[in-house]
């Protein structure tokens, strides 16, 4: 949403391809609505496919892949006769096993990591707050190298460059058909944690031009603003056009992440997103900040 209380504008934009993980979600939100309205118990569809009912419920969050033959067969199971319509949740099934792009770096891609690119590779929001660095979204390749180095000390050449470019590919969300919106609050201090003159340079540049895409709104917090709400640290909350994702809350650490989607944490952190966005300088504002600062360097 907004500051006005809108949501922004994008909702008939072109949809993007959706990874695995988002395809398995979907597919299991449309299998416990069938199971329910049938009144067949986790049990019953689990013996339908020799299976334990803990798999069902696992599937029906999306949380385990599935085979189209017991899809096949639990659709059956749920009385689900008309061609078309298994036809459809069929191919749904089929499509959440083939595998994102990211694939081609999981050698060096978290499993954690792995399923908050095929979230943000399907949202239609992105909110962002980031006091340390530069948004990922948002960062130069001078800047992502450098953030990676940090990151991963006692790695090779070739392992910092194929996190370079995996991060560079990620970035091409925001200027495919049906990009998502991007809402990114950046605290100043980031700016001045990147080393080299030119290269704070190039960061700002960039910004600017990322901040005149339709699809991107940035807004700085002054150093001197004092404390805020997100204090806490940095976190991201991701929307989506589909009805059986709800809105969910990434945060980041060290070596693994948290999943927020119950209702009243999302509520606690859209809140407290709506408090940054007051306290943080407009978009505009924000792009002569950039700008004047520019000059300045």
């Amino acid at each position: 949403m907004t500051q006005s209380g809108q949501d922004p504008p994008g909702g008939d934009a072109p949809l993007r391809p959706q990874g695995p993980i988002v395809m398995r979600i979907t597919l299991g939100a449309q299998l416990r609505r069938l199971r329910e309205a049938s009144g067949i118990t986790p049990e019953a569809a689990g013996h339908a496919i020799r299976a334990s009912h803990a798999k069902i419920n696992r599937m029906e969050l999306g949380r385990v892949g599935v085979k189209e033959r017991d899809v096949a067969d639990l659709l059956t199971l749920y009385g689900m006769t008309n061609e078309q319509e298994r036809e459809v949740l069929l191919a749904l099934a089929r499509r959440s096993t083939v595998p994102g792009w990211w694939q081609h770096y999981r050698d060096i891609l978290p499993s954690w990591f792995e399923m908050y690119l095929s979230l943000e590779q399907a949202s239609s929001v992105i909110r962002t707050y980031e006091p340390q660095l530069i948004p990922g979204l948002l960062q130069t390749q001078e800047v992502a190298r450098a953030v990676v180095q940090l990151s991963h000390l006692s790695r090779s050449g070739d392992d910092t460059e194929r996190r370079v470019a995996l991060r560079m590919k990620r970035q091409e969300v925001l200027t495919q058909p049906g990009a998502p919106q991007l809402w990114a609050v950046i605290d100043e201090a980031a700016l001045w944690r990147i080393d080299g003159r030119s290269v704070i340079r190039a960061q700002l540049e960039h910004l600017i031009e990322m901040a005149e895409l339709p699809n991107i709104t940035l807004q700085v917090i002054p150093i001197y603003s004092g404390a805020h709400a997100a204090v806490g640290g940095p976190f991201t909350i991701l929307r989506f056009s589909e009805p059986d994702l709800p809105d969910i809350v990434y945060l980041e650490q060290l070596v693994t992440a948290l999943y927020l989607d119950k209702r009243w944490h999302v509520r606690h952190y859209l809140v407290v997103m709506d408090r940054l966005c007051v306290q943080a300088k407009s978009p505009t504002e924000t792009t002569r900040f950039f700008s004047s600062t520019l000059k300045e360097i």
